[in-house]
């Protein structure tokens, strides 16, 4: 599981994907979330913009991010 610190209030959903290297552009972040491939807490989310706080899990591809604050 990588783990990924938040120095702001949040971080948006797309750019957990891509600073942890699961994606390589935004693009393929927006495709993979709209198409229902990425999980938060254990739940489907497809918005690209969802605002993450710390504490979160997200999975993309059998692969786990925790969201630090």
């Amino acid at each position: 599981m990588q783990t990924i610190k938040i120095k702001d209030e949040f971080i948006k959903l797309g750019q957990v994907l891509k600073a942890t290297g699961l994606v390589e552009s935004g693009v393929e972040a927006k495709i993979v979330i709209q198409d229902g491939l990425v999980t938060v807490n254990g739940k489907v989310e497809t918005q690209r913009g969802k605002k993450l706080t710390g504490g979160e899990i997200v999975c993309f591809n059998g692969e786990e991010v925790r969201i630090e604050k």
